[in-house]
């Protein structure tokens, strides 16, 4: 009799076990796939967005003048950049350009209801005022939501400023979002206030953000930073330290700003003078930003900066011009008045070779 040797038993059972459990694992990843998706991919994709915006899409931007595109941009790009946050840390320290290039966008909006109104009241028209200046309102209004989200995540990222301690900046990006934090503070409470509603905004935000600048390097940032400080002593009762005047800091700031291409400082200075009814020096900051635009070119890294201070001197302009006309400033003639006299010509009669 031949005797065939069988397999064990448990040899089999065994195998079909080890099958089981792997068929077993596998169904768990695919069903639990989302969360292994945001742990992994999403993270991964969320930190590689946030590093590449901050190392070179901001600084790209930076270097072109286009502020249309920088607007348009941040209002269609916040949302997605922000929704990493959800699967990795929050982009604090982007958030705060977003927002604040965000907020230009509504402010510019409220800047063009404004001259509206003002075209409006000119021609007589009171219901075409009304309605701009209502609309007015609430474009502030979501320009002062914006301008407190950037402070917020500014606050969240380098701490609360004002405080005497200084963050530590890894590079010259870092320190200028910084920068650009104290900015958005500033923008929110002047815009809450130009809205006429109530957003949150602290009311110490101008005297918090005039002690922050110390952390920056003045002669570094074009003057922008003792600019800053100074518009907050002129605007703000009291807060102009002993022996010091704020006016004279912010000449000393336009020419830094105006030898490094980054006319920031005129923009600080135009509203330091209109808070204080100043309208000849207004008009001396315009005609001076006009003509350091044909004397000096904008600083090739920091162009989009120079380019936004030149839009909200002409904001400026613009405005006088149609209270007193009814018009935009004429293109071409940043820097003149519907008042300026016309220049002597001299004159040489003709009779006597006739």
């Amino acid at each position: 009799m031949t005797y065939v040797r069988m397999p064990a038993r448990e040899a089999l059972p065994v195998r079909i076990r080890a099958k089981g459990l792997l068929a077993a694992l596998l169904a768990t990843v695919m069903l639990s796939g989302c969360g292994v998706v945001n742990k992994m991919i999403y993270k991964t994709t969320g930190d590689v967005m946030q590093g590449f915006s901050r190392n070179h899409t901001v600084p790209y931007l930076m270097a072109n003048d286009d502020l249309a595109m920088g607007c348009a941009m941040s209002e269609a790009t916040a949302p997605l950049l922000m929704s990493f946050g959800r699967v990795t840390s929050e982009p604090d320290q982007l958030a705060v350009m977003l927002y604040l290039s965000a907020g230009g966008c509504a402010e510019e909006l409220a800047r063009e209801h404004g001259l509206a109104a003002l075209a409006a009241m000119h021609a007589m028209n009171g219901n075409a005022a009304e309605d701009a200046m209502i609309r007015q309102q609430r474009a502030y209004a979501l320009a002062a939501e914006r301008y407190f989200s950037a402070w917020k995540h500014h606050n969240a990222h380098y701490g609360e400023p004002g405080t005497g301690e200084c963050p530590d900046f890894d590079d010259d990006m870092d320190e200028f979002i910084y920068f650009a934090g104290l900015l958005s503070g500033l923008q929110a409470l002047n815009a809450e206030i130009q809205s006429t509603s109530a957003i949150g905004v602290p009311k110490n935000v101008g005297s918090v953000v005039a002690r922050a600048t110390s952390c920056l390097d003045n002669d570094k940032w074009w003057g922008a930073p003792m600019a800053l400080r100074a518009t907050v002593w002129a605007m703000i009762p009291g807060a102009q330290p002993q022996g010091e005047d704020a006016f004279e800091r912010l000449d000393i700031a336009d020419e830094q700003g105006e030898a490094a291409g980054v006319r920031l400082s005129h923009v600080f200075h135009a509203i330091a003078a209109t808070n204080k009814g100043r309208s000849d020096l207004v008009r001396s900051v315009i005609r001076e930003h006009a003509e350091s635009l044909e004397q000096m070119p904008s600083n090739d890294q920091w162009q989009f900066v120079d380019a936004m201070a030149t839009n909200m001197i002409v904001a400026i302009s613009d405005r006088l011009w149609v209270e007193h006309t009814g018009h935009r400033t004429p293109m071409g003639q940043l820097g003149t008045f519907w008042d300026d006299q016309p220049e002597n010509v001299e004159t040489m009669s003709l009779d006597g070779l006739l």
